[in-house]
């Protein structure tokens, strides 16, 4: 038996509401808190919480002084249309593509990495 379970993934941010109606528009979710401190997403299978933090200063990527803290690995049907999907929504694609045929990196529009692959099904049950 689980002692807990994934209830929600917090992402800090200098600005809660416009991160959140990205990863709502990406992930098909809903915001359901839009608040200059704390915003909230509701998708099909888990929370996020945009939190602003003074000083924010975004995570670097694959190294650096600020170091990424947690990333998200998103699988989709096909990476050509799902790249195209998010540079439409504000995302930019990493300069650092380790593997770029597999797994494409992008950072969202507060800077936190974030991965999209094909070699996870989409529908995992």
């Amino acid at each position: 038996m689980a002692v807990a379970r994934m209830a929600m993934l917090s992402l800090d941010c200098a600005e809660p509401v416009p991160l959140a109606e990205f990863w709502a528009e990406f992930l098909e979710g809903t915001v359901i808190r839009r608040d200059e401190e704390i915003s909230a997403v509701h998708t099909d299978t888990m929370l996020i919480a945009t939190i602003r933090v003074p000083d924010y200063r975004p995570p670097t990527w694959p190294g650096g002084d600020t170091p990424k803290h947690v990333h998200l690995d998103l699988a989709v049907r096909g990476l050509e249309e799902a790249e195209a999907e998010a540079l439409r929504l504000g995302a930019t694609l990493a300069d650092h593509q380790p593997q770029p045929d597999q797994w494409r990196v992008f950072l969202d529009p507060a800077g936190h990495p974030f991965c999209l692959t094909s070699n996870i099904p989409f529908n995992v049950e």
